[in-house]
């Protein structure tokens, strides 16, 4: 039996999938395409690919169970997917691909990622020639929720604007397992500015870049809040891009 938890997540995995796409300009084509699914967590965006065409799917996370839930909900109900999807507990660096991918997806990845700059050499390494990165994610850190509520500080921004050094005070004053930095939560820290540093410094081409992809009504004040230098890094909340080798 599957956790319903897992489940009721993987189905809103599902949905969240069409909002992914329509904020990367629209699914490309992927009959035929090997694909790279980096942090697949439940699975859901490797099922998608798969419905969709591509011919193999290799989905890696570093969680053991949201793999073993994937693995399990990929027998039991996507029996006919079976031939093309691999899920692997892997770590990018450390783990042997024995192939090269048409394209990598990585779907509310970035904003945990601390290494970006190494993990987006070793997609270029990863890629053909041609291939291409789709990625979308977010909240960024300095954006109004970008701890995730991991620092526990319950107010909007606050994350943002308190010394580091006050927020692990606080944390670790509340809770059993202690933390040195803000990244021990699973927080890259990245600010807008750093990320926009780091693709931009990357061997990779920008083809698709767009900030604040958003359908809800709030959206339109943080859009034009953003588009104010002075305001830009705390109401930019999410980054969807394509990069090219």
């Amino acid at each position: 039996m599957l956790n319903k938890e897992d489940l009721d997540y993987f189905e809103y995995g599902k949905v969240e999938i069409n909002k992914f796409w329509k904020r990367l300009g629209g699914k490309p084509e992927l009959k035929g395409k090997s694909i790279l699914d980096f942090g697949c967590g439940h699975g859901a965006l490797c099922i998608d690919l798969a419905q969709s065409g591509a011919k193999l799917i290799n989905g890696i996370d570093l969680n053991n169970e949201l793999i073993d839930f994937a693995k399990k909900n990929l027998d039991l109900n996507f029996e006919s997917q079976k031939g093309k999807i691999f899920f692997e507990k892997k770590d990018l660096f450390e783990g042997k691909f024995n192939q090269k991918f048409n394209l990598i997806v990585t779907k509310d990845t970035f904003e945990h990622t601390v290494n970006l700059p190494e993990i987006l050499d070793k997609f270029y390494e990863l890629l053909e020639n041609g291939g291409k990165v789709y990625a979308g994610f977010g909240p960024l850190y300095n954006a109004y929720n970008g701890d995730h509520g991991r620092t526990q500080l319950n107010f909007p921004w606050l994350h943002a604007i308190l010394p580091e050094s006050l927020i692990i005070k606080r944390y670790n004053k509340k809770n059993k397992d202690q933390i040195q930095k803000i990244e021990d939560l699973g927080l890259s820290k990245y600010s807008f500015k750093e990320y926009l540093k780091i693709f931009k410094s990357s061997k990779f081409k920008i083809e698709y870049f767009q900030t604040n992809q958003s359908d809800h009504p709030v959206s339109k004040i943080f859009n034009l809040l953003s588009k104010f230098k002075i305001l830009e890094e705390y109401f930019t909340y999410n980054i969807y891009c394509v990069l090219t080798k």
